[in-house]
């Protein structure tokens, strides 16, 4: 069976809200799904994955340093993510306040890792964003997130 992770930090508790809104869009299909801190992952566990998807607040237009080493760890294993299915969201305080960047930042090192990205035509193009606590507009977009990356993978894997 194909697996997920769903990959976050958070301090406030709303990136986690988004991570298991995102989780259970995919879990919907037939995908094993891992929601997981990022404190409790190493760069060597993304390869145990079909698809990976990464949350994280916004500080300062970028992503928050845990997400950032996570992924500066995985260039030890350029070119093993190759094929993967990627996807990423975000949340920040203030309108404006810079989540597309750090989507943006995210699917980047996926795309340099030669993952697959899908974006999407219907509310947030690049991935999810929240402002504060994720809303029913967050919501649906979370779960279409999950769904989109879980139905990709099952395509890719079959």
């Amino acid at each position: 069976m194909p697996k997920i992770i769903v990959v976050y930090f958070s301090k406030t508790g709303n990136t986690k809200k988004m991570a298991e809104l995102v989780a259970q869009g995919a879990q919907g299909q037939k995908v094993e799904v891992v929601v997981k801190p990022v404190q409790e992952m190493t760069s060597q566990e993304l390869l145990s994955y079909d698809g990976i998807i990464i949350g994280s607040p916004t500080y300062y237009g970028s992503m928050a340093w845990e997400i950032k080493r996570l992924l500066d760890e995985s260039v030890a294993f350029h070119g093993d993510l190759y094929g993967k299915v990627g996807g990423a969201f975000s949340s920040a305080a203030n309108i404006g306040g810079g989540n597309e960047t750090v989507i943006l930042d995210i699917l980047n090192g996926m795309l340099i890792h030669g993952m697959i990205i899908q974006g999407t035509h219907k509310g947030d193009h690049y991935g999810p964003v929240s402002i504060g606590k994720p809303d029913a507009r967050v919501e649906r977009q979370c779960k279409a997130l999950g769904q989109r990356v879980a139905e990709l993978v099952c395509k890719i894997c079959d």
